[in-house]
């Protein structure tokens, strides 16, 4: 918990220090990417090495170790001498105090030396400084790792992938972080690397998305590096992933889905159109190329153009090549295709309905009711496959093996499912997970127990260290009120499920509550103008009960118009029923707030259990998925109106329209005694 503290401490340090202090952290999620791509595993033995030579913080090398549970012995270096020291404290709040970090120039003086070589890993992994320009200052000894070139005097890319290679062992894997510019820039920079492509140590290069890092937005690649089989390496497999992240503050950030997708996408070697693809060497080295590995000449990301049909819109009819491109929704739904849409002529479709009626129809088609469904069952039996497993949480729960083994199988699961994407499936859980609330519903239950840590508590207040809660249920009022806080069972769970009755009740008397304020409104606007009913109770433009009831009595006693007494009167008869019907909507609200913590206190731990695995996380969790098919649907909705709208009218109808207009406009100017 205590290294779990400090890298969170470390994240938001460098969140806010920005360009000043980032270079000292990588992000987890790209670290977690390195780790994965560059083989380390749960075969990884505890005597094999990894190397960081500008380890910063050692944040990289310890999402390195927890990919590897039998463990795994590291190596560091860190030129930085307070950054050093982070780094040492790091490893040992992590409990990994056998970590060798040593401190110095890692170009110009490596530590990890033996007799008078580099010193060599089984894996490395890196995020150096991009783009250092000194980086040969003070450099007498280059320990062989410039034979395939030597890098420009004014950028240092290079000279840290090179270094990171001449440490590897013959059979060893690397991965470091690198800007873009490696992959295109000319020169000695060219040369180096079409040396290494000839010799095949760049196994594979991985585009990530811009501004992931702190203290730069310069876009930034993967370059892994393999010395197994090099020399029949025939191809290096590239990966666009540039376009999958989610804003994140004032930095962007790979969701867990990205880095599944990245890691399943390049670990299995899987061609996939717009994102990846395994590029011959041959077609690299082509004079046209010429070995530049610029991914976007090898992999077109764009979307498919959406191109207009000028024949759709001289003659009518929706383009069939705009429908077939729908296939993939076509093959989930059969026959709906045919429900909506009707022959024009060749190659072009009329839609057989309106299209206010387009989401309708999809939505009520038996084969979509039928998709649904499927998903839902899906959603069911993967969490009933785990509720046993999920109900036996304890102390001794390895919270990270859990959702670790509950994700794949539900990935698993979704793989073969058509139209939805596994990963976005994936997605819901892991942001459920990690983001909101299933997390720490675990950690809660691993410390306190399920009934312990169902048990209501007082909000914290500390008006000096300005912390306050916001209370989940409120028990009383003014000073005299308790707050408390319902952290692993919301109170509105206890309501669904004990008192739906009250509460329905409790909606109706709100509803009966807001339609006597509008009431009150109403009357108000229609006599509370100048010279209304209402006018002279107004007191600078308002009006209250009070002030209705002063003037009341002030027109009794004058003996004012019986039409302003009779609207004083209802206006009064008004707010009376407004303040009825409000109290009985929160003394029944009080009385509800009351039993439902007396309820709290009758929980049995298979009630508990019930409550968090049926009720809480699995019907959040269906419920979240089922967004995934509602978006979908979105889209093919959205994409039909689009398409029947675009080509709803011919261009000559459309000038038909113009001119019937522009003869109306004529008219109208006409008889306004204005010539055109």
């Amino acid at each position: 918990m205590l290294g779990d503290a400090y890298e969170y401490l470390m994240r938001h340090f460098a969140t806010e220090s920005g360009k000043s202090k980032g270079q000292f952290y990588t992000p987890a999620e790209v670290s977690r990417v390195l780790a994965k791509v560059v083989g380390i595993n749960s075969k990884t033995r505890a005597d094999q090495t990894v190397y960081d030579p500008t380890c910063g913080s050692g944040s990289l090398l310890l999402k390195v170790a927890d990919e590897a549970p039998r463990g795994i012995t590291i190596y560091g270096q860190e030129k930085d001498n307070a950054t050093w020291a982070l780094s040492k404290m790091n490893m040992w709040l992590h409990g990994n105090e056998d970590a060798e970090i040593e401190k110095g120039d890692t170009i110009t003086s490596p530590q990890f030396t033996k007799g008078g070589e580099l010193r060599t890993f089984d894996f490395a992994v890196a995020n150096p400084p991009f783009s250092v320009k000194s980086w040969n200052n003070g450099l007498e000894n280059d320990y062989g790792r410039f034979e395939y070139g030597t890098p420009p005097d004014k950028n240092g890319d290079y000279a840290f992938l090179l270094h990171v290679l001449k440490s590897l062992k013959s059979t060893g894997k690397a991965a470091i972080i690198l800007p873009h510019g490696v992959l295109f820039r000319g020169h000695a920079e060219a040369d180096i690397r079409r040396n290494l492509l000839k010799r095949g140590f760049i196994k594979g290069v991985i585009g990530l998305p811009p501004n992931l890092f702190y203290g730069t937005g310069i876009p930034a690649c993967i370059v892994v590096l393999d010395k197994k089989n090099a020399a029949g390496r025939a191809g290096v497999f590239m990966i666009d992933a540039s376009k999958g992240f989610v804003k994140d503050g004032p930095k962007n950030r790979l969701r867990a889905q990205d880095i599944h997708k990245i890691v399943d996408t390049f670990n299995k070697q899987i061609e996939i159109n717009r994102y990846s693809r395994m590029v011959p060497l041959k077609e690299i080295a082509d004079p046209r190329n010429g070995y530049n590995l610029n991914i976007p000449r090898y992999i077109d990301s764009s979307e498919p153009e959406d191109t207009q049909d000028l024949h759709a819109h001289l003659h009518g009819g929706i383009p069939d090549r705009d429908l077939d491109a729908l296939d993939e929704y076509w093959k989930a739904f059969p026959s709906l295709r045919s429900t909506l849409f009707t022959e024009n002529r060749p190659g072009y479709s009329d839609l057989t309905i309106d299209i206010a009626e387009v989401q309708q129809t999809v939505l009520e088609s038996p084969k979509f009711k039928k998709f649904a469904a499927k998903v839902d069952t899906v959603v069911d039996e993967w969490f009933a496959a785990h509720r046993a497993q999920l109900a036996k949480i304890d102390e001794n729960t390895k919270p990270a093996e859990l959702i670790a083994e509950i994700s794949e199988d539900l990935l698993a699961r979704f793989k073969s499912m058509p139209l939805l994407d596994e990963y976005d499936v994936y997605e819901q859980l892991m942001s459920y997970w990690n983001e909101t609330t299933m997390h720490d519903d675990v950690f809660m239950i691993m410390n306190d127990g399920w009934l312990g840590a169902a048990k209501p508590r007082k909000t914290i207040e500390d008006k000096d260290r300005k912390l306050s809660e916001a209370p989940d249920l409120v028990i009383g009022s003014g000073r005299s009120a308790t707050k408390y806080k319902m952290d692993l069972i919301p109170p509105a769970l206890l309501v669904s499920t004990y008192y739906y009755d009250t509460q329905a009740q409790i909606n109706e008397l709100t509803a009966e509550a807001e339609a006597a304020t509008l009431a009150v409104e109403e009357y108000v606007e229609e006599h509370a103008v100048d010279d209304g009913l209402l006018a002279t109770a107004m007191d600078d433009d308002k009006i209250t009960k009070a002030l209705a009831t002063a003037r009341l009595r002030v027109a009794k006693r004058e003996k004012s118009d019986p039409d302003e007494i009779k609207a004083l009167e209802h206006l009064i008869a008004l707010y009376d029923a407004e303040a009825a019907a409000k109290k009985a909507a929160k003394d029944l609200q009080a009385e509800l707030d009351a039993a439902v913590l007396k309820e709290y206190g009758k929980l049995t731990e298979d009630d508990v259990k019930d409550l968090v695995l049926d009720e809480k996380w699995h019907a959040t969790i269906k419920s979240r998925i089922a967004g995934e098919v509602t978006a979908l649907t979105h889209n093919l909705v959205a994409r039909i109106e689009e398409l029947g709208e675009r080509y709803a009218k011919t261009v000559v109808e459309l000038d038909d329209e113009l001119t019937q207009l522009e003869t109306r406009v004529v008219q109208h100017l006409a008889d306004m005694g204005i010539k055109k």
